[in-house]
């Protein structure tokens, strides 16, 4: 099957795990030994349940929060990988605290994890970065569904354990042909909120057991080089 040029395929990273301290737990020893050690306020440093696991016991749906690291890894594959650099991908994240990212496919995203993590707090500090110059990425409050129409949606192919199994080459077809964004957790655990589940015109799975949303990512991103010709 042939597409047009510069026909791209549209992901959404939902209800990723990035946010900074919330209020309620500012004030816990492990937040503010974190932030003092690193010249911060509290709430200007990244939720991370390996520095916060005390603090987090008492916030709701804490299992799908304070892991920066799945965003981190996630885009590196989606950046570094042919599809972006052939000018074929167009992403966008929606955080779990409804936040929305929109990233230049010129981003370079640090290797670095410290060095991520201090990028991050910046953008949902000021809402962009850099903050002169034309933005690379841009953090702005967004409901999922408004998340959605930056990529001119309402519907979405929803990459769900409970799908129904597909390959991702079929997955991939589907999305450009129907121009419908992949959307893919970038959570660690639980399930998707009702109203990204409420967005999806299918729901797939592409493997018959829980995945790592960077495996998902690569996998999908792989069989969308395949199908646009980029990889044999």
């Amino acid at each position: 099957m042939k597409y047009a040029e510069l026909k791209q395929v549209k992901v959404v990273l939902a209800e990723a795990s990035l946010e900074l301290v919330p209020k309620e737990i500012t004030n816990h020893p492990s937040v503010i030994k974190n932030a003092l050690r690193r010249n911060k306020k509290p709430y200007e440093t990244l939720l991370d349940v390996s520095l916060h696991y005390h603090a987090m016991k008492k916030l709701p749906n804490r299992e799908k929060r304070g892991r920066p690291d799945i965003l981190h890894i996630t885009l590196l594959n989606l950046l570094s990988s042919p599809l972006n650099l052939e000018g074929r991908l167009k992403l966008i994240v929606h955080t779990y605290g409804d936040y929305c990212i929109k990233v230049n496919p010129l981003t370079k995203i640090p290797r670095n994890y410290l060095r991520f993590v201090g990028l991050m707090e910046q953008l949902l500090k000021y809402g962009r970065v850099p903050q002169k110059n034309e933005p690379l990425m841009e953090a702005f409050p967004s409901t999922f569904d408004k998340a959605l129409k930056i990529l001119n949606a309402s519907k979405s192919i929803l990459l769900s354990e409970k799908g129904k199994l597909n390959s991702p080459e079929e997955i991939c077809i589907e999305s450009l042909d129907k121009g419908l964004p992949i959307v893919i957790g970038a959570f660690p655990h639980g399930d998707f909120s009702e109203y990204v589940h409420s967005s999806a015109y299918k729901e797939y799975s592409i493997y018959p057991k829980p995945l790592d949303a960077w495996v998902v990512t690569s996998t999908i991103t792989h069989a969308c080089e395949k199908v646009l010709h980029i990889l044999l």
